[in-house]
């Protein structure tokens, strides 16, 4: 019976660090089902979905702790059942850019929230311009066959109006 292992590794920076993990994974017979890799400063953040046997699974449980101190990397672990996909109806995209603003990020993800929207995937990062900070979002948003988009879309456009923010709400092609 094949189980799933949530795993994610933080850490300085430095090439080959993604090679060494991925070789642990496979010396144990696990397969890396979904990953994603990003730079934060200096530090290296990868998080992967493992599936294996059992045995496979508690390999790398077993064995991960301490090639994370040798690479000197934080990492954590959670086994999870496998991932049921919802019944989506369809998937938007919202973008929007403006200057920095501490809340932002919480304000649109809260009315998100609010309307029951799920957020698939999210990316966000602020820029230096010459005026001051500029902050650039972009996230994958999941709807439901009884949700309601024009209705979401005009909460969001509204709300971004609001925090002065431009931005693009469409129908993911």
């Amino acid at each position: 019976m094949t189980q799933h292992l949530v795993v994610t590794a933080i850490g300085t920076d430095r090439t080959g660090l993604v090679s060494q993990l991925a070789r642990l994974v496979t010396d144990c017979h696990c397969n890396i089902l979904d990953s994603r890799m990003a730079i934060f400063g200096h530090e290296l953040t990868f998080i992967m979905l493992l599936a294996g046997e059992p045995t496979a699974i508690s390999r790398v449980e077993h064995l991960l702790p301490s090639l994370g101190l040798e690479l000197d990397l934080l990492t954590m672990m959670k086994r999870t059942p496998a991932h049921e996909l919802p019944p989506v109806a369809s998937h938007y995209v919202l973008s929007y850019q403006g200057p920095d603003k501490v809340g932002t990020l919480r304000a649109i993800t809260a009315l998100l929230a609010q309307h029951q929207v799920s957020i698939a995937a999210l990316r966000s990062k602020t820029i230096a311009k010459d005026d001051g900070q500029w902050m650039e979002a972009s996230m994958t948003m999941q709807f439901m066959q009884e949700q309601s988009v024009p209705e979401v879309k005009q909460a969001v456009e509204r709300l971004m109006h609001e925090l002065g923010l431009t931005g693009d709400f469409s129908a993911q092609i």
